[in-house]
């Protein structure tokens, strides 16, 4: 297949209309303005070689983080500086193909990232999450950050306590304790973009696949895009509704009980860690 016919079939692969579809429906929420936002996922050779030549790489970027234990794998990743809302129009220049090097010291860069983009500014964090993730389920494939408006807003006016910031996103829709019986996991404010911010995110990722960063957004970690878009899409419909309703003159009267919550828990067969209830 000749490079013209091989550009244009990448654009037909599944991997690539997913992503141009989340990231545009993540702009279109208003969750990822300008260039917030990223998203890398991972995949197998075999969906790539059906699309590219997986031996002719483009260039090299060295890391600044060694990751030998995703040594030889395969990524696509947003753009570091790129647009969500651009990528359906310019996916070439906005999305790259990468392929951690053997020695874990760099990655390849197989399509994508046109005129000397770089992936993420988030890769650390992205990396490390993943490595942590795939220790806990190795069908994981995704992680994902958006600034989920009501979310980063829920941050300034609730206790940053993971326990009880999780109680409150589970009763505030009925669904939140089935999507995330784990819970989610909380960070201090910290400078994004940091390894520093990648490590401490990965640890929490040990024991949830949310990670808020406070006053900044959210990381969620998925088996696929669409699970981890969905996982984002329930946490942020939680803090919206804790948000118009923590906003009324009246607040709020009633709500989902621990007892209640048990008995959803039982009923869709999750297990909730007890350190959640209190009643």
């Amino acid at each position: 297949m000749n490079k013209v016919k091989m550009n244009q079939a990448i654009l037909d692969a599944p991997f690539i209309q997913d992503m141009m579809n989340n990231t545009y429906d993540m702009w279109n929420r208003g969750w990822d303005e300008l260039n917030g936002g990223n998203i890398s996922c991972l995949l197998e050779e075999g969906e790539v070689s059906n699309y590219l030549n997986v031996n002719h790489v483009l260039r090299t970027i060295d890391l600044a983080f060694p990751v030998p234990e995703l040594a030889g794998k395969y990524f696509i990743v947003t753009g570091s500086g790129k647009y969500f809302r651009n990528v359906r129009e310019n996916p070439e220049e906005c999305l790259g193909i990468i392929r951690v090097r053997a020695d874990g010291e760099g990655i390849e860069l197989l399509w994508g990232l046109r005129d000397g983009a770089s992936p993420t500014s988030e890769l650390a964090s992205h990396f490390m999450s993943h490595i942590t993730r795939l220790k806990q389920d190795p069908s994981h494939k995704v992680i994902m950050h958006s600034h989920t408006t009501h979310l980063i807003a829920m941050t300034f006016n609730h206790e940053l306590d993971e326990v009880l910031f999780t109680r409150t996103l589970w009763k505030m829709c009925t669904e939140c304790l089935v999507v995330f019986p784990e819970g989610v996991g909380i960070l201090k404010w910290m400078v994004p973009g940091t390894d520093e911010i990648g490590k401490k995110t990965a640890e929490k990722m040990k024991d949830f696949r949310l990670v808020v960063w406070p006053h900044h957004g959210i990381f969620g970690a998925g088996k696929s895009l669409s699970e981890a878009f969905g996982l984002l899409e329930t946490v942020e419909k939680a803090a919206h509704i804790y948000m118009l309703t923590n906003a009324h003159k009246d607040g709020i009267r009633q709500m989902i009980t621990d007892q209640e919550l048990r008995d959803l828990a039982k009923r869709f067969s999750v297990n909730p860690p007890e350190k959640y209830f209190t009643e």
